[in-house]
């Protein structure tokens, strides 16, 4: 499927859960890897402000781009931010939803980010 690069200028990104492991199968515990580069994943849950209305998201960022800093309910930046819709069916339910990745997570917004 087609990925959107999410315009992150004017919004206000606060992080809302630490960074953890992302993992790829529960019953084993088993960390998701990146498909490319091999290198483990982290996911991040924030709150995503922009034009009066907000969103709750987890967001996918490979485990070198979390840096140190990182406060709950401060602001962060997610340089690369992409969303990527999919669908599947599991145990013949259809679900469908929106992915979210970055390249990183930094401390404090970005330049030119609104409050």
């Amino acid at each position: 499927m087609r990925t959107i690069r999410v315009e992150t200028s004017t919004a206000t990104i606060l992080l809302t859960e630490a960074p953890e492991p992302k993992v790829r199968d529960r019953q084993t515990g088993e960390v998701a890897k990146d498909a490319v580069s091999g290198e483990a994943l982290m996911k991040v849950g924030v709150v995503y402000i922009d034009e009066g209305e907000s969103a709750l998201i987890h967001v996918t960022v490979p485990e070198s781009g979390v840096t140190e800093g990182l406060a709950l309910g401060s602001p962060v930046s997610l340089p690369g931010l992409v969303a990527r819709p999919w669908e599947s069916v599991f145990n013949g339910q259809q679900r469908h939803g929106i992915a979210y990745r970055a390249a990183a997570v930094t401390a404090g917004a970005m330049a030119g980010a609104g409050a």
